[in-house]
């Protein structure tokens, strides 16, 4: 009997772990992303652009929708929208939480969602602060980490379909 309890309680340790990695990442992409925030909106006005790197430029604007400006607006929706991902994200990798490396991309959405959801609790919109040439709309951190994740997440989702190791 006591075998048997030890070989239930070693079973779960893998999934324990990957919980405590997600949290790890989520915490990680928080910080830093809401200390790049602070960073630039403390030190660049709105409408002000300064260079980064040769392409990029530091701005210090705001927007109303999800990653990249999409679906903008302060309605319930997009609220809404984001709750029901991130539930749909947490029953996915609770039911795959033993794939390696599942909780990486997990940790880096929600990471992502969380340091968005500050910004709308604080501020009603989201401060975003790197901009690309040609058009391509500014986004933060947090989108950043959102869109790699997602990536990611793909791709494992897809190695695992394929019973690849």
């Amino acid at each position: 009997m006591q075998g048997g309890l030890h070989r239930a309680a070693g079973a779960e340790r893998p999934v324990l772990r990957s919980w405590l990695l997600v949290a790890l990442v989520a915490a990680v992409v928080v910080v830093v992303d809401q200390l790049a925030k602070h960073a630039v909106e403390s030190s660049i006005v709105p409408g002000e652009e300064r260079r980064f790197l040769p392409g990029i430029q530091l701005v210090n604007t705001r927007n109303q929708g999800v990653a990249f400006g999409f679906l903008p607006g302060k309605d319930a929706g997009v609220t809404i929208l984001i709750a029901l991902a991130l539930v749909v994200l947490l029953v996915y990798f609770a039911r795959h939480a033993t794939r390696p490396l599942i909780w990486l991309p997990t940790g880096m959405l929600l990471g992502g969602a969380i340091g968005n959801i500050l910004d709308r609790i604080r501020h009603g919109e989201v401060t975003d602060f790197v901009k690309f040439p040609l058009g391509w709309p500014p986004f933060n951190l947090a989108d950043a980490s959102i869109t790699i994740g997602i990536v990611l997440l793909f791709l494992l989702a897809e190695q695992g379909r394929r019973g690849s190791p």
